[in-house]
């Protein structure tokens, strides 16, 4: 029998040649990855290259052999006389059987794009919305129009289910499009097994999408139920599918492609700049009877017989402000989920024939509205993303005629905003880009929402439609920030020595010698304003300096701060950072907005598509939508 010695001697050569193992399995591990990754890399190229095949085809052509059918429907049944920037490329490119992405802006005629084709060929179109209200005042509007169409929710009576599962067994049926929400798509297997037979029989004409960045985790609206969708293109692989956002990015895009399985499809981007509308950044009061103050005047005079729309974070913000504007005299309604669907409607109508001059409301106002003079929109708390600001802000100034969209700043806000949205992935992400977006005081307003979108538009583009531009002489200075990165990082080391967590509020107090004595750094206080000490630890936000560090309590979550990643580059001796100091630019609250836009002096002679292919770094094909008017809309979203 072996000794001990000699077998710890056996084990030291089995570990030996473990260790040999272990590297030679991490060398294949990594080439493992990096074959992984060429593959990926190999397969994006060949969906590249597919896309731009199909991007080459002139899709805005006239020579289809539908090309007279579509002029015939888009004026004798729309009543249009000619289509918006690529509208027409997206109805001939889902004409010809393609599977396809369409992005184009808030109010632009996304809608057109998939009812029109609906009337040229037999066959059902489904569409697929999240939004039932904007269902709703779809399905009223095509019926206006006599194009049979039918809508199916969770909430849809016994009756309606019945009829519109029945419609999707029926040779014989006129309904040309069936709208249907993803939730109902997803746990309705007699829906899905209806759907199967209205493929057999060769009647489904084609699965229209809309909202389909909802598919993507990174988009800033996931919605689970639209991951399902990722099944439709192999249960019936002739179908077209067309997807249709107002907002999404290149990753997202690439993203929503992979879901759906429609790798290499074609992407129809239209520009994302709207020209007649001015973007503005306004320093928000630390007080809440300050910001009442600044909404008062601008309703009375600058916006005053104007209509428009001021958004809350929270329907508690949204009820405290209504009332206390009403108490100043102002006619203004409060929208948020919490209200009956009712109440709701009656809001909206109200404000929609000029009684109410603005609603005060969560994000729940706004889902498929259609009031197109619009004349200002007012953020009393930031977006929680670009996306979202996007899209809010472009409810505004749809009739083309100028239109300004005002933010109202402020650190704390960050953290009201972090706490409700930092569990969903990249939400965080999301809102630092709104948070770099408002700290600017250099950059063109409209170019970094161009940028955010893969868009290249200079700052000559935007004629002086946003406070930077507008205020170009504006003198701009940085500061250094190695030392305050310094003191700021001694006063979290302080606070985790007494094991106490900090806030925002309260690292900036320390940072300012306020507040409990064991907290403070032993220096002297910042030689600039508290205000500039708020953006600067903004600023540390998100270049990951700082994070935030979520705790929940019985009531709520809070939001206490840490040092990030890069703190510990601080006390390198070559170490640099340096913050631009924005200066706010005057806004002229008791004075009348301008009311013109030239849009032939923004052009400089070019037709708006031509200015818009000039100005996109990419783009694929075509299309636009009727302005239709509504006397009355019900909103029935449930969300926040």
């Amino acid at each position: 029998m072996k000794n001990i010695e000699e077998i710890e001697k056996e084990i030291k050569n089995v570990d030996r040649e473990l260790s040999k193992v272990d590297a030679e399995i991490a060398k294949l591990k990594n080439r493992q990855r990096e074959l992984q990754e060429k593959k990926t890399s190999l397969k994006k190229t060949i969906n590249q290259i597919k896309s731009e095949s199909l991007a080459s085809v002139d899709w805005a052509g006239t020579n289809y052999e539908w090309s007279a059918d579509v002029n015939r429907v888009l004026f004798n049944i729309f009543k249009i006389n000619s289509f918006r920037p690529k509208q027409l490329d997206a109805i001939n490119s889902t004409l010809s059987g393609q599977h396809a992405l369409v992005v184009m802006p808030t109010g632009a005629g996304k809608s057109l794009c998939y009812q029109l084709p609906a009337l040229i060929k037999p066959g059902i179109t489904i569409v697929i919305s999240p939004l039932i209200s904007l269902m709703e005042d779809q399905v009223r509007s095509l019926t206006i129009k006599n194009i049979p169409a039918k809508l199916m929710t969770s909430t849809s009576p016994k009756e309606e289910t019945a009829a519109v599962l029945n419609i999707l067994k029926d040779k014989n049926t006129h309904v040309k499009l069936v709208y249907v929400t993803p939730e109902r798509l997803a746990k309705s297997k007699r829906f899905m097994a209806n759907l199967q037979k209205c493929y057999a029989d060769g009647r489904l004409q084609r699965i229209a999408i809309d909202e389909v960045h909802c598919c993507s985790q990174w988009g800033h609206d996931f919605r689970p139920d639209y991951k399902f969708l990722g099944i439709l293109s192999n249960m019936f692989p002739n179908v077209p599918i067309l997807g249709l956002t107002a907002t999404a990015t290149a990753h997202v895009l690439n993203d929503v492609q992979k879901i759906l399985n429609i790798q290499g499809c074609l992407v129809i981007k239209s520009t994302f700049n709207r020209p007649n509308l001015f973007y503005k950044i306004l320093e928000k009061p630390t007080s809440q009877e300050g910001c009442i103050s600044i909404l008062e005047k601008l309703l009375k005079y600058r916006y005053k017989g104007e209509s428009g729309i001021i958004y809350t974070n929270s329907i508690k913000d949204s009820e405290d402000l209504a009332e206390e504007l009403r108490k100043r005299g102002l006619k203004v309604g409060c929208y948020h989920a919490n209200m009956d669907p009712d109440s709701r409607t009656k809001v909206h109508n109200k404000w929609h024939e000029k009684y109410y001059q603005a609603i005060v409301a969560t994000v729940a106002f706004g889902m498929g509205i259609d009031k197109s003079d619009v004349r200002f929109i007012i953020h009393h708390t930031i977006s929680k993303s670009m996306e979202n600001y996007y899209q809010e802000s472009g409810r505004a100034g749809r009739d083309g005629l100028r239109a300004e969209c005002v933010t109202l700043y402020r650190m704390q806000d960050i953290f009201k905003v972090s706490t409700m949205v930092f569990s969903s992935i990249g939400s965080l992400d999301h809102l630092y880009g709104m948070i770099k977006y408002c700290l600017n005081g250099r950059l063109c307003r409209r170019q970094l929402i161009a940028e955010h979108f893969d868009e290249d538009w200079g700052d000559t583009d935007c004629n002086k439609m946003c406070d930077v531009c507008c205020n170009p002489n504006i003198a701009l200075r940085e500061i250094s920030l190695e030392n305050h990165c310094k003191v700021l990082s001694v006063i979290i080391d302080n606070a985790e020595n007494c094991d106490t967590k900090l806030t925002a509020q309260k690292l900036l107090d320390a940072w300012f010698l306020k507040g409990p004595v064991n907290l403070r750094h032993k220096g002297k206080e910042p030689n600039f304003s508290r205000s500039l000490g708020e953006d600067v630890i903004a600023f540390l936000l998100i270049q990951g300096y700082l994070v935030e560090d979520f705790h929940f309590t019985a009531y709520s979550t809070i939001s206490y701060i840490k040092k990030g990643p890069n703190m510990d580059a601080v006390m390198d001796d070559d170490f640099t950072l340096k913050m631009p100091v924005r200066k706010y630019s005057e806004f002229e609250l008791d004075r009348p907005a301008p009311k013109c836009f030239d849009l032939k002096d923004h052009l400089n002679g070019d037709t708006i598509s031509t200015k818009a292919e000039k100005s996109m770094k990419r783009s694929s094909s075509s299309s636009g939508e009727s302005k239709i008017k509504k006397s009355r809309l019900r909103i029935d979203s449930d969300e926040d």
